[in-house]
């Protein structure tokens, strides 16, 4: 990216009118138009901005350009108003200077984005932390509170200000913001109740209608229609490009920031609300008896409504609208309104509630943006305030308006008059008196306080009689009618007599920036701005808490007979104070320019930017700034820029920088009056000797660029020639390399082959000896075992009937065995006990031997196995094989339970809370719990029961209470019945003549009946105080109930609904158990 050093390189145009040559109106719009079309929008006048609105967005507002612009030199880059805001910020920071910048420019010139352009740039390069971003972020977020309730849409800019606002910024000896104070200018209150066609009322009404919630709206008692509410123009309701759901929502977060609290912004926007209901108030006429009329309300709806909004009696505001109070003294006197004074006063009420509204939020706003300290505080003003209007039809506004253009015009021409005299005196240059049009005597004809307008139009106001329009003009008439820049066609100047664009109810000023007519329809009205004391004094009965401090005149216990300032008198008196406290700081000026009425992007009306350059006195300014000396420049910045056009100070001037300079321009053609020499800077009288300069800077930076062209091609061209020469000396080493690895590889390849072939015939000629040595030998050895042999078979043939036979036998049994036991290991079977599986017999004769094996080490596998239990599995193991010896083969239900674990304790009755009483009813540890069924002899049905056998009992306790029913000792058990069929029941019989005995014996049903039995008999068994429990299993027994035996007798049917069992009481001897036959 190329890096500027100075506004005068690349420039496109001219980038400072200072410097425009030669200097008309005509080049002046030519230059800004070349800049408008290559979206240069930034102009300068000396140390004055020009900006063009481009109706579009640019990418020159970047953090990348703020930073660019940040701590550089005015005229060191670009125009920008980044620059002059940077100027502004370290005179302020740096100097202990007091600034303002003046923002001026008609209505959709984009006065209110330079004003935020101004505060986002100080925001961005002043310091940081918590409580500095936070006072930076409320003085940033006040400008969409206050654009909500004080723009609107106009047909010229669809965010027009209706309002002129002074806002200081003030800081700490750091340069960090600590607070701010806001001042607001004739707020456009005619607004609220009547819009031009093509124009909307102010923002925050349709804000309000489009963005509040549905239950917000029915507590202010609105509707989303803005065609419901007269005081909104239907027209122009919808904005391209404007989207007010969204605003409203940006406006209530920006009112949170800045401070308001949430019943403070209810009260607000029920105020709001009540304007809109106000305007839907309709008057009629009503005739009285003497003859007289008066005015009535048609529909008391939307009154109804207002007064709840506010809180007011709706009887009291009625009477307000229909009648006036005038006091004089002591005396009261109630007149009837018409329907047109009616009227009036309503709207009067509107303008005043909202304007007063307004100036009450500018009052919070600055309550919460004050700086909180009271030391000394540097400040920076920003004015944004409405530019001169000249209108088909102006009235008291523009009058107003363009008052306040002239004094900040008359400023304008001090302060910048006053500053180049400054810096005269400064840098010791002789100062002369530059001539100018001193708009003193137009500001005079305004403000005079015995002869001026404004003077006369309130003492027409004031005096008593019968006040119009027409009454004031004359007083114009007759007073002003020799003032050079006042003209009326009714005034004795008889030069105007035959003027027929001067019409007779107008009268016209001619002002610095042209004449402008205004027509005198409305200057009394307006400048009274009377709001009847009635409605004051009803608005101060509101319980609303915001109504009584907007009405403070309608207390009655301070009445006030005085009639109120004018509007023009107090409009007067505050741009009094903002002059004062402009000549108080250092000015910077920012002067906005619309290109266009269409609001459109690359449009260019000539016509229309003359005319503000007419006004905005442009061209007086430049050729003030150009009287006395066009140009000046720091000594050093002009001689690092010029310093090639002199031998004597190319490349390095060795001396003070002043030195260099007068040396430069002596070496110049350049005459000795065309510059001067200051304390730091030097003085160019006239713009064609800095073209001048700028030209031979052109042509020696030319030279020099052909020069470092040359040396550049030559050092690139020797460049390239090493690197060619280094390139080609790397190769032929390389190459020199590969060759000899070439050439050593053939011979190395060479000898190999060589040696290897040398290698082949000494190895075969070895291998030839080898062999026949070996021949050699194996033939020996083949003689030698044959003579062995010969002689062994001599030696043993006497033998060999006797003992041969029985050794070769022996000798191959042996090996059959070795044969035999070495496949038997490596085939041996799995582990596993149940594993049936063994290695085939190979002969016949080692069967016995074979099966004895398998039996060993089946037995041998088993012991490896039970080795590998723990008691608790042993245990279970041996209950199981117990089990089988009880019932293998004798009942039908043992197969079903091999394969399920004997789990005992079936209740966890140690850890359930529900058997508590009943586990501490039994002490001994429980080797079975488990729920069975007892058989009823009476009528053979189970009945659930908890059965639990510990070491020395059996208890039977009931399932739902955990209550012990029975406790049997295993001594008292006899023996245990159960039937070979696929059947839980078995009977504990009971020996004769126990304690147990009473009751009889125990018939019963369970799940885990082979689990139970077991148990039973292995308890029995390892008691050595008692005999070991009989197990009795048969088809039919004898149970003994109590005095009786009964027999059970079971038998095997076929499945009927189910495989259940099922018990049957046949007679009072016998019991069936019916058994279905299992598949």
């Amino acid at each position: 990216m190329e890096v500027k050093t100075s506004l005068l390189d690349n420039m496109i145009g001219v980038g400072d009118m200072v410097l425009l040559e030669p200097l008309s109106e005509e080049s002046f719009l030519e230059n800004l138009k070349n800049r408008f079309d290559h979206n240069e929008i930034y102009t300068y006048i000396g140390s004055v901005v020009i900006s063009m609105n481009p109706y579009r967005s640019l990418p020159i507002y970047t953090p990348d350009k703020v930073e660019e612009y940040r701590n550089r030199n005015f005229y060191e880059l670009s125009p920008h108003i980044y620059a002059l805001a940077d100027e502004a910020y370290r005179s302020l920071r740096d100097q202990d200077k007091d600034q303002c910048i003046l923002i001026t420019g008609e209505s959709g010139a984009g006065k209110t984005e330079a004003s935020k352009l101004v505060m986002s740039y100080v925001a961005a390069v002043c310091g940081k932390g918590q409580e500095v971003n936070k006072v930076k972020e409320q003085l940033l977020q006040s400008n969409p509170v206050l654009e909500a309730f004080g723009n609107a849409k106009t047909v010229r800019n669809d965010n027009s200000s209706r309002f002129g606002k002074y806002m200081d910024i003030e800081f700490d000896f750091k340069g960090d913001p600590l607070g701010g104070v806001i001042s607001n200018y004739l707020l456009e209150k005619s607004r609220v109740v009547k819009q031009p066609r093509g124009e909307r009322n102010f923002h925050i009404f349709y804000q309000l209608l489009s963005g509040a919630s549905d239950d917000t709206l029915k507590k202010l008692k609105l509707d989303r229609d803005f065609s419901k509410y007269n005081y909104l123009s239907l027209d122009s309701a919808v904005v391209n490009g404007l989207d007010d759901a969204a605003s409203f929502r940006t406006v209530r977060n920006a009112m949170q920031i800045v401070g308001f609290m949430e019943d403070e912004m209810q009260s607000v926007l029920q105020l709001v609300a009540a304007v809109l209901k106000l305007g839907n108030i309709e008057f009629k006429p009503e005739s009285r008896n003497n003859s007289t009329d008066e005015s009535r309300i048609k529909d008391k709806n939307d009154l109804k409504e207002m007064c709840e909004l506010l809180g007011i009696e709706q009887s009291v505001l009625e009477r307000a609208f229909s009648y006036r109070t005038v006091e004089a003294k002591l005396e009261k006197v109630s007149t009837t309104l018409n329907v047109s004074q009616a009227y009036y006063a309503r709207d009067a009420l509107a303008k005043n509630l909202y304007s007063r509204l307004f100036s009450w939020l500018v009052t919070r706003i600055n309550e919460s943006i004050k700086a909180q300290t009271k030391a000394r505080h540097k400040v920076m003003g920003v004015l944004d305030i409405y530019g001169f209007e000249i209108f088909e039809d102006n009235s008291f506004e523009q009058f107003i308006i363009n008052y306040c253009n002239e004094k900040l015009q008359q400023i304008f021409i001090e302060l910048t008059l006053r500053e180049e005299q400054e810096e005269y005196i400064r840098e010791g240059i002789e100062w002369t008196n530059i001539e100018y049009f001193n708009n003193a005597i137009i500001c005079d004809l305004i403000e005079n306080n015995q002869n001026g307008i404004l003077a006369m139009l309130d003492e027409e106001c004031l005096r008593p009689g019968t006040v119009t329009d027409e009454t004031f003009l004359d007083k114009l008439n007759t007073i002003c009618a020799e003032h050079q820049h006042f003209e009326s066609r009714l005034s004795k100047n008889s030069k105007f007599l035959n003027d027929h664009s001067l019409p007779h109810n107008c009268f016209r000023i001619q002002h610095y920036a042209g004449k402008v007519l205004y027509r005198s329809e409305g200057f009394v009205d307006k400048n009274n701005d009377l709001l009847y004391r009635d409605l004051s004094q009803a608005m101060y009965k509101a319980t609303h808490s915001l109504i009584k401090e907007l009405f403070p005149e309608g207390n009655p216990a301070k009445v006030n007979l005085k009639r109120p300032p004018t509007a023009g008198s107090q409009f007067k008196a505050s741009v009094g104070t903002l002059m004062r406290n402009l000549q108080t700081k250092n000015p910077n000026y920012i002067r906005c320019i619309k290109p266009n009425d269409k609001k459109a992007a690359h449009v260019f009306t000539e016509s229309l930017v003359c005319h503000q350059v007419r006004y905005l006195g442009l061209m007086e300014n430049v050729r003030v700034r150009r009287a006395g000396y066009a140009f000046r420049q720091p000594y050093e910045p002009c001689l690092e820029r010029y310093k090639m056009l002199c031998k004597r100070t190319w490349p390095h001037w060795r001396g003070p920088a002043r030195e260099g300079v007068e040396t430069l321009m002596v070496d110049l053609p350049i005459p000795t009056d065309e510059v001067s020499y200051g304390r730091s800077k030097i003085f160019i009288r006239n713009p064609r000797t800095l073209f001048f300069l700028e030209e031979r800077r052109r042509q020696c930076l030319q030279d020099l660029a052909t020069l470092i062209q040359k040396i550049y091609r030559g050092w690139k061209c020797r460049t390239h020639f090493l690197l060619l020469k280094k390139s080609q000396i790397v190769v032929s080493a390389w190459y020199r390399r590969f060759a000899q690895q070439k050439k050593y590889q053939k011979i190395k390849s060479s000898t190999t082959v060589v040696q290897s072939y040398i290698r082949g015939w000494q190895a075969r000629k070895l291998l030839r000896e080898l062999k026949y040595q070996k021949r050699c030998k194996e033939a020996v050895t083949t003689i030698a075992a044959y003579w062995h042999g010969t002689q062994v078979r001599r030696e043993y043939r006497k033998f060999f009937r006797a003992n041969a036979g029985k050794k070769i036998y022996d000798f191959t049994i042996q090996r059959i065995m070795q044969k035999y036991f070495l496949g038997l290991k490596n085939n041996m079977p799995p582990m596993s006990p149940i594993d049936k599986n063994w290695p085939a017999r190979p002969y016949r004769f080692l069967d016995g031997v074979h099966k004895e094996l398998q039996r060993i080490f089946h037995l041998w596998r088993c012991k490896k196995y039970r080795s590998k239990f723990t008691e608790e599995k042993k245990a279970v193991y041996e209950e199981k094989l117990e089990a089988s010896k009880l019932f293998k083969d004798k009942k039908a239900l043992y197969p079903s339970s091999v394969s399920k674990p004997f789990k005992g304790d079936y209740l966890e009755i140690r850890k359930n809370p529900k058997y508590q009483k009943l586990n501490s009813a039994v002490e001994e540890k429980v080797l079975l719990a488990d729920v069975v069924n007892k058989i009823n002899r009476a009528n053979s049905k189970g009945t659930a029961r908890i059965f639990l056998l510990t070491k020395k009992n059996v208890v039977l306790a009931d399932q739902k209470t955990g209550q012990v029913k029975a406790s049997v000792p295993l001594l008292d058990l006899a023996s245990v019945s159960v039937s070979t069929k696929n059947d839980g029941f078995f009977a504990l019989k009971l020996k004769a003549g126990s304690a147990s005995a009473t009751k009889g014996d125990f018939l019963l049903s369970s799940d885990h009946l082979i689990e139970i039995i077991t148990k039973l008999h292995r308890s029995g068994a390892t008691a050595a105080d008692r005999e070991q429990i009989n197990i009795d299993i048969s088809d039919e027994f004898l149970v003994q109930f109590k005095h009786d035996k009964v027999c059970v007798k079971f038998i095997q049917v076929a499945p009927k609904n189910g495989n259940s069992v099922s018990c049957k009481r046949k007679n009072n001897r016998l019991l069936e158990v019916l058994v279905p036959t299992t598949a």
